[in-house]
């Protein structure tokens, strides 16, 4: 075989011709169930491993296979699939790979979005634990503490900070767009409030998408 062969070989992975006449196929037998007010067929076997192969080769590209949740990732591809599958129009285009594979993109994206958001949150709380057994447990099971350069108790606890943000694959522009935008305050009270309250919105917003699903 040769190097061209080997490699259109891995490319189509899923043929498209294949995959849209199996799509063609099903979306007349859905469209014939709507019809006669029958419940919707579901996805056949070789739709499903379609879905299920352009999810697990959009996973090893570069920009997602380093991610600890890739499995997740998959998953919520192939459940978007399967959602939307039959929004997919042959009239209007004869590329399901393409089409499903921008499915999976935004499912991946949604998923790294939600895992990042609650890393900072799990950062947050430990960043802003009093209770010094907290934070040598934080210390003891993060990050080595003979790794530390700092002596200096400010620059030390500015770098166990910096540490702990990397465990969680946190950085800058994270932590930037997680944190809460402060608002100006009239009191003192409100002031002292703030610094407490300031992970509430990210929280209810967890407790929100959990109560969602």
């Amino acid at each position: 075989m040769s190097k061209k062969d080997t490699s259109e070989k891995k490319e189509h992975y899923v043929d498209n011709k294949e995959f849209f006449v199996a799509m063609t196929d099903w979306k007349k037998n859905v469209i014939e169930s709507e019809n006669s007010g029958d419940t919707k067929p579901p996805v056949t076997d070789y739709i499903g491993k379609c879905f299920l192969d352009i999810a697990t080769h959009l996973s090893y590209r570069p920009n997602f296979i380093n991610y600890p949740y890739r499995e997740e990732m998959i998953g919520d591809g192939i459940e978007n699939c399967l959602m939307y599958a039959h929004n997919f129009n042959p009239e209007k285009s004869k590329n399901p790979f393409s089409y499903f594979t921008q499915i999976i993109y935004y499912a991946f994206l949604r998923r790294i979005e939600k895992e990042k958001k609650q890393n900072y949150i799990k950062y947050k709380l430990l960043e802003n634990a009093e209770d010094d057994e907290i934070k040598s447990w934080c210390k003891e099971n993060y990050f080595e503490t003979s790794k530390m350069k700092k002596t200096d108790k400010e620059d030390e606890d500015k770098e166990a900070n910096e540490i702990l943000a990397d465990h969680f694959r946190l950085n800058e522009k994270d932590i930037e767009k997680f944190t809460p935008k402060k608002k100006k305050n009239k009191t003192t009270k409100k002031k002292k409030n703030k610094k407490s309250n300031s992970l509430l919105p990210l929280l209810q917003d967890e407790e929100n998408e959990t109560g969602d699903n």
